[in-house]
């Protein structure tokens, strides 16, 4: 049954089909990533059996996380299907090709670790910081962290390739292909530029709580929700009311996951998040929750985030005050208000598009699941 704005479905909560139906093409989605590098493996196996370090790490950074790119874009195929064109697509293909998202998403973590400094990323060292120790445990020649750095760039623009090549191998028709290069080109560039800004917020150039949403929205909110949404309305062959849906839900809901991050950054259960609650700080991250404190602050609390933000030498207990001034100030309280606001704003839009009931289950829990993640 297709449901049009006229047929609006009330918001309520997920329901346990629907988790389960997330929980299918997760396993589906890390089916087909290890399919393809174990052929991949095979390919750099041929060509030196040194480069077994490179696949291993990509294979480390795509085995992790929730899979909500790829879930979203199969949730807007299955959502828009019976619409379009696409509506003979081998659903195997399709989270073949969707699955290609993740690599996007890997080669965006190793880049972005790289110009953040980070230390470490989903419970382990960072592709930087691994490739240094690497360099180290081997007597290479040469400095560690260069090598550590060139690696890492590497890597992440060896699973940009990937991700193209895996969209373009995943069985799809040409059709539906030739549809979804639009989107997959748009989020390419939309990701690559928002790494951009971020670099020039850090710096001082986009300065504010509006730099920070611009930052938060192309550096991230559009390729987790938007884009994914989009890609696999495209390979439906969908219309346009369904991608206008894909924008009004996956812009909220983009913002506020990323919005989550930030908290889960500062706040964040290090045993659950796989980091240290003080790495955000250490590293600057000038986000929301920064740039409202900066506004609330007083002139003492303006002084501690010029003194202490992004210091790699302050203390955890520095950090505890930089929190509590998060807290005092009201950005906490703020942020988790936006953060509420836009994933209502995304349920409400997922309750109007016109889209397959099933669908809308699926892509109602995935709003609440982005939003309320604990990690």
């Amino acid at each position: 049954m297709i449901a049009g704005a006229q047929q609006r479905q009330p918001v309520r909560p997920a329901s346990a089909l629907a988790a389960a139906d997330l929980d299918r093409v997760r396993a589906a989605v890390a089916e087909a990533l290890t399919g393809f590098l174990d052929q991949q493996r095979v390919t750099l196996a041929a060509m030196d059996s040194r480069l077994a370090p490179v696949v291993d790490e990509v294979c480390a950074l795509a085995e992790g996380g929730k899979k909500l790119r790829p879930s979203f874009a199969y949730w807007g195929w299955r959502g828009a299907r019976t619409q379009g064109q696409g509506s003979g697509e081998d659903d195997g293909d399709v989270l073949r090709a969707v699955a290609a998202l993740e690599f996007v998403h890997a080669s965006a973590l190793v880049h972005d670790d790289v110009m953040d400094a980070a230390g470490t990323r989903r419970g382990r060292p960072t592709t930087h910081v691994g490739f240094a120790d690497k360099h180290t445990a081997e007597s290479l020649d040469g400095d560690r962290d260069l090598f550590g750095t060139g690696a890492a760039i590497l890597v992440g623009d060896l699973a940009l390739v990937w991700s193209d090549e895996m969209l373009r191998c995943s069985g799809i028709s040409e059709a539906a292909l030739g549809r979804a290069r639009a989107v997959w080109d748009t989020m390419r560039t939309e990701v690559t530029a928002g790494q951009y800004l971020d670099l020039l917020r850090a710096a001082g150039g986009l300065p504010g709580p509006h730099g920070a949403l611009t930052v938060a929205r192309y550096k991230s909110a559009g390729y987790t929700v938007q884009r994914p949404l989009q890609l696999g309305v495209a390979i439906a062959g969908g219309g346009p009311a369904v991608v206008e849906a894909c924008t009004a839900i996956g812009l909220p809901l983009g913002e506020a996951f990323q919005l989550r991050d930030d908290v889960l950054g500062v706040f964040g259960d290090p045993a659950v998040t796989g980091k240290s609650a003080d790495d955000d700080l250490r590293e600057g991250k000038q986000t929301l929750l920064i740039a409202l404190a900066e506004e609330a602050a007083d002139d003492a609390g303006r002084r501690l985030l010029g003194e202490l933000l992004g210091d790699p030498d302050a203390r955890t207990e520095d950090f505890d005050a930089l929190r509590g001034l998060l807290v005092s100030t009201g950005a906490r309280d703020r942020v988790e208000e936006r953060i509420a606001r836009r994933t209502a704003e995304a349920r409400e839009a997922i309750a109007d598009a016109p889209i397959a009931d099933d669908a809308r289950a699926a892509l109602d829990a995935l709003a609440v699941a982005a939003t309320n993640r604990a990690a």
